[in-house]
């Protein structure tokens, strides 16, 4: 089950689990929220989620060309 788990987080952006932890909200109570609201506003907060995922992947991008690793170099 944790390996299941590990491979949703990793293709679903992580958008939930970072949520989560800055809110102090379980995990699963805010996956929730998104599938019971898609369903009643017709699909509406998928595009909020992609546009949380869009910001989450620039800002690792972002980190990662201001801080670069030795292997980057």
């Amino acid at each position: 089950m944790q390996k299941i788990k590990s491979l949703f987080e990793n293709q679903a952006f992580g958008v939930c689990t970072r949520l989560g932890e800055k809110m102090g909200v379980s995990i699963s109570s805010i996956r929730l929220f998104f599938i019971y609201t898609s369903f009643l506003t017709l699909g509406s907060p998928l595009i909020i989620y992609l546009i949380l995922a869009f910001v989450l992947n620039m800002r690792k991008h972002l980190r990662r060309y201001n801080h670069p690793t030795v292997w980057d170099i």
